[in-house]
């Protein structure tokens, strides 16, 4: 049987996650370099860096931008790794770009040069389709790390963008915060701005930042300085006010809940605001407000089933999704919880990938909930869910232990129903969150 596009794309997974760019060099070389003709905004950061890009994508689509936007990993379908106009790319631009992409794989390998990984081969394909699509503007997610991030083959992007820093990949990125920034600062490029918004302890991966920045002759936007707030919030999402460079940004409207989803949305308007005081581009505020809500993210407290109150508000019980997974995120999700379900019972099922610091993300899971279900995600370097149980039951808390994610999932509906939980919660790993919802979405199709 012949393989479909996506199996020939994950085919080249074998080749792992190798970080450099000579690869991408030479296949980008051989396809006529397409992203040197693209107009990008380049974004990385442990966590945030998704949510940013959306933001940004809605932003410029709503002010009649024909608008491209690359990121990673899926959770839903795979061709959402590349959106373009408000559209995933389709099945047949996926494989006619494949296939473009491919036969220049054969004679980079003919030639007796390394095969390109995934990644590599995902980036190319979306560098051609933009660019043959004549994208407006770009927005482009970091994979991992920076500096050998096979996006960062782009020579001079409109803006780089460094939306956080902290501990995750420590095997490839290094184990400290500095090393950390020193990989995500990679991406800036000589005279181009940079727009940061990271909070360290010491303000250490900052100074290696700024110190990258000053040695490249940027200008240096710390969205930290900006002042932010009268934020009010409900589970339908969060207001706030901002005022970014005298400009002031009052009653911004966003969907995504969570107080970091807010210094996300002040990001992405401090790049929007710098690229128009640069008339890069041209924007109103009404119509930027309209693309600011309409930006959501799957996996990011994603609030998949409710209880419709009496105006439609959303009442318990919920179902929820999350992907934090690593210790921000997980920090990240523990203060949306104890914010938005204050006192409510509340059971996480929690499955996590065995590379990942599970002591410190179990640590902040237990701070809003005792009560657990461990799983697998599917991906080979799941954590089995037993070791998973018994970490979390060596630190107090309560766990069963079931193995695959969809009988993870009725056993969690089962107790809920049973014993009254306010909210079941699944995090720990964006595979984890990817499959539940696509369970929960065949689910309500079949309905």
């Amino acid at each position: 049987m012949e393989k479909t596009v996506i199996e020939k794309i994950q085919g080249f997974e074998r080749f792992g996650s190798i970080l450099g760019l000579e690869r991408m060099s030479v296949l980008m070389e051989l396809l006529g370099n397409p992203q040197d003709e693209l107009k990008c905004i380049h974004v990385a950061g442990t966590n945030g860096k998704g949510s940013v890009c959306k933001f940004l994508y809605e932003a410029l689509l709503a002010n009649d931008y024909k608008a491209g936007m690359f990121s990673s990993p899926f959770v839903d379908v795979f061709n959402e790794r590349i959106q373009l106009n408000g559209e995933y790319i389709s099945d047949e631009d996926l494989a006619s770009y494949t296939e473009k992409v491919l036969e220049q794989v054969d004679i980079m390998q003919t030639r007796g040069f390394d095969s390109p990984t995934e990644f590599e081969v995902v980036t190319a394909i979306a560098f051609l389709y933009f660019k043959e699509k004549s994208a407006d503007f770009v927005v482009l997610e970091v994979g991992l790390g920076g500096r050998g991030d096979s996006t960062n083959i782009i020579k001079k992007p409109l803006i780089t963008v460094i939306t956080s820093i902290s501990h995750d990949h420590s095997d490839v990125l290094g184990e400290t915060l500095e090393e950390i920034a020193s990989e995500k600062a990679g991406i800036i490029k000589p005279g181009i701005p940079v727009v940061m918004n990271v909070k360290t302890d010491g303000g250490v991966a900052e100074k290696v930042i700024a110190r990258k920045a000053y040695e490249m002759e940027c200008v240096l936007h710390n969205v930290t300085k900006f002042k932010c707030g009268n934020e009010r919030s409900d589970m339908e999402g969060t207001t706030f006010d901002a005022m970014i460079y005298g400009t002031g940004y009052a009653d911004v409207d966003i969907s995504m809940l969570g107080s970091h989803q807010v210094q996300n949305a002040l990001t992405a308007l401090t790049v929007i605001e710098l690229l128009r005081k640069d008339y890069v581009i041209k924007v109103r505020r009404d119509i930027l407000y309209d693309g600011m809500k309409k930006a959501r993210t799957h996996g990011r407290f994603e609030v998949l089933r409710w209880k419709e109150g009496q105006y439609g508000e959303k009442l318990p019980p919920y179902i929820i999704i999350d992907g934090a997974h690593n210790e921000d995120g997980a920090k990240a999700l523990a203060e949306t919880v104890g914010k938005w379900l204050p006192g409510k019972k509340l059971l996480i099922v929690c499955g996590m990938l065995k590379d990942k610091d599970s002591d410190k993300i179990v640590d902040n899971f237990l701070s809003v909930c005792n009560d657990f279900i461990s799983t697998e995600p599917s991906n080979k370097r799941k954590m089995d869910s037993d070791a998973l149980s018994d970490i979390i039951k060596g630190k107090g808390g309560n766990c069963l232990s079931c193995r695959k994610p969809d009988e993870a999932l009725k056993t969690a509906l089962d107790i809920q129903e049973r014993e009254g939980y306010d909210a079941v919660l699944f995090a720990g790993s964006l595979y984890l969150v990817s499959e539940i919802r696509g369970i929960l979405k065949n689910e309500r199709q079949a309905d």
